[in-house]
């Protein structure tokens, strides 16, 4: 029988191909096809058959043109759904070798990545929720996104899960900053306005505890904020890829987790207290868009209202005329709240203190009387209460804050320059860099940190100690011979957390150029081991007040005079750390004078006599200030409209 040429041929092609293509590690097979014994018929055929069998011996090289393109070798890429190239080869062969360990570090990678992702859907929004209950709980957000992975196609799952994981860790980020905001300042974090207040922090650390430690604490956060998003994109993958081994499984579970979580919802069944399904990470996404939409409504707003102005356009000589020849202090005593005066462990010695300074400026013929405002701010952000006093508009953000000080509406401060009947000056310890604000304030001169001559040390955040700041005051404007009285703002900084090391009244004849206060920085407490302690906390802080009060009443006994006119006041509450979690907004103010025409102007605000205000003394918003002030000492109403 004729052995069939083409069968041949085409065998021996068929294997010259495959071992061309050896380097793709196809497998040569070693059977070969028992050809039958030629007949004497067959000669033609057996010329055939032999050149093929010589073809699969020896195959021939072809040209180019007429072989079979060649595929290059794929380079080992790894990708959703792909087996590990040469690259994880070492990693294969450690597995081997050790299946157990191997089962341990895969069982406590997938553990550590749902554990993360379970978590962050649950984040509370305050430190004070931060315990076990509120994450026994099942979040809704998480069934959503395990049926999606599920749903999708390999590669569309792949950067679902690395989108989402970014976007979950940035979630998880702003959510932190939550916590901080509303344990510290008493309100939520703005996406929109408060991350440039972030530098402030750092900048409150470095005068704190030195530069290094700030910068060591910001690349800390920085290098942990990059693990974060990192980790949380590495566990939303591995959930997908395990998810996407066994769809219908994986669909069954999501289905059960789903309709517990329905029912959950529909029975409204309770854990601790706490609804057990939650959407705690939805609804705190959603409380962040409404805060967007409402910053943006209130930028265009606010500029409106900033345009209007009650005493806009009230001519020089109607403004404050009752207290004409009087040099005003208008000073700010840092963290100054009503907690200092009703805190069960801060009050005894600040009422104390201030029964006895009411006393001691009484000696000498100073009286006061003394009510609540409601500081704008909380914890934190000064120049927020500065602003609404002065202003007579509520400035709570940093948006409002940029706009006020842009206007010509005018300041309190700003009246007593606009007359001309004043000489006006700042006294701010607390300012280390250039100060654009004074114009608004109407400031002729102002004295930051380095310029009132201090050589001693700081005391913590502090530049310098209050009565220092006083002195200084004295020594460069109050005490020098002038033709008009003086306006003053000061800012006193001594009682600024972390309250230690706190500062020591010395003979104000030593104060010279502060060097005194070395041995005094020396020997006092670490802020370390302060602040870390509620009790001790709360205890120095209302050492801190008692000093800055004693500080400014000593000034008044040693510098005042007859046309001596003080307002001092809070700027806002301490953090919730020394005020406690419900602690009111509200700040002490008072208004001393010796002349008794000056206190009588008002009388019928019904504020309580003496330095410290009574429980049921009236309570004013801070921006109602302003205009009671500017009304109640004689000036005349000329309003400017937007």
């Amino acid at each position: 029988m004729m052995a069939d040429p083409d069968l041949h041929t085409g065998s021996a092609a068929h294997l010259g191909h495959c071992l061309v293509r050896k380097d793709l590690r196809v497998p040569v097979s070693t059977h070969s096809r028992q050809q039958p014994e030629p007949t004497p018929s067959e000669e033609t055929g057996d010329a055939v058959s032999t050149e093929a069998e010589k073809a699969v011996e020896e195959p021939e090289v072809t040209e180019p043109e007429a072989a079979e393109p060649e595929v290059a070798e794929k380079p080992d890429v790894e990708g959703p759904g792909k087996p590990p190239g040469k690259r994880f080869a070492v990693v294969r062969e450690w597995r081997g070798r050790y299946p157990v360990a191997a089962k341990v570090v895969w069982w406590t990678g997938t553990v550590l990545s749902v554990l993360l992702v379970y978590t962050s859907f649950l984040l509370p929004v305050s430190v004070a929720a931060f315990k076990l209950s509120t994450f026994i709980r099942l979040p809704g957000e998480a069934v959503v996104v395990a049926a999606l992975l599920i749903a999708l196609p390999k590669r569309a799952r792949f950067w679902f899960a690395v989108v989402g994981g970014i976007g979950l860790a940035a979630l998880t980020v702003v959510n932190g900053l939550e916590m901080g905001y509303r344990d510290y300042l008493g309100r939520s974090f703005n996406p929109v306005l408060d991350w440039e207040l972030l530098d402030d922090a750092k900048s409150y650390v470095a005068d704190s505890s030195g530069k290094t430690a700030a910068n060591l604490l910001a690349i800390g956060l920085v290098v942990l904020v990059a693990l974060l998003f990192v980790g949380m994109v590495g566990a939303l993958v591995r959930i997908g890829n395990i998810l996407g081994r066994d769809v219908q499984r994986a669909t069954r579970g999501t289905l059960l987790v789903g309709t517990a979580w329905i029912t959950c919802t529909i029975l409204t069944v309770n854990v601790a207290g706490i609804p057990f399904a939650s959407y705690r990470a939805a609804a705190g996404l959603n409380s962040q868009r409404r805060q967007v939409e409402a910053t943006l409504k209130d930028e265009a707003a606010f500029k409106k209202i900033a345009k209007s102005d009650k005493f806009g356009n009230t001519p020089p000589s109607q403004l404050v005329p009752d207290l004409r020849g009087k040099d005003m202090l208008f000073t700010f005593i840092e963290s100054y709240g009503r907690s200092a005066i009703e805190d069960p462990i801060m009050a005894p010695g600040v009422d104390k203190m201030l029964t006895e300074n009411t006393a001691a400026l009484a000696k000498i013929g100073f009286h006061a009387k003394s009510g609540w405002l409601t500081s704008s701010t909380y914890g934190g952000g000064s120049w927020f209460g500065h602003s609404t006093t002065m202003s007579g508009l509520w400035i709570d953000n940093q948006q409002r804050y940029r706009t006020v000080m842009a206007s010509d509406h005018l300041s309190l401060t700003k009246a007593f320059q606009k007359t001309g009947a004043w000489d006006t000056v700042g006294i701010m310890p607390g300012v280390q860099k250039s100060w654009p604000e004074q114009k608004y304030y109407g400031l002729d001169k102002v004295y930051n940190a380095f310029q009132m001559g201090y050589q001693g040390p700081k005391f913590s955040w502090s530049t310098m100690p209050d009565q220092y700041a006083l002195e200084s005051y004295q020594r460069l404007e109050h005490g020098k011979k002038r033709d008009k009285p003086l306006m003053a703002e000061i800012i006193l900084t001594s009682s600024h957390m972390p309250w230690a090391p706190i500062p020591s009244l010395v003979d104000w004849e030593d104060v010279g150029d502060g060097s005194v206060f070395d041995a005094i920085q020396k020997a006092g407490k670490k802020s370390s081991d302060v602040y870390s302690d509620d009790t001790k906390a709360r205890e120095e802080y209302g050492k801190s007040v008692q000093y800055s009060v004693t500080a400014l009443t000593q000034w008044m006994e040693r510098y005042a005079d007859d046309n001596t006119v003080l307002v001092f006041l809070g700027d806002h509450q301490p953090n919730a750390k020394v005020s406690g979690n419900q602690a009111s907004r509200d700040v002490p103010i008072s208004i001393v004078a010796k002349d008794p025409k000056v206190l009588e102007k008002v009388a019928d605000w019904n504020w309580t006599d003496g330095l410290k205000p009574a429980h049921d003394a009236p309570v004013w918003k801070m921006d109602q200030f302003r205009d009671r002030f500017l009304t109640a000492y004689g000036s005349t109403p000329h309003p400017k409209t937007n």
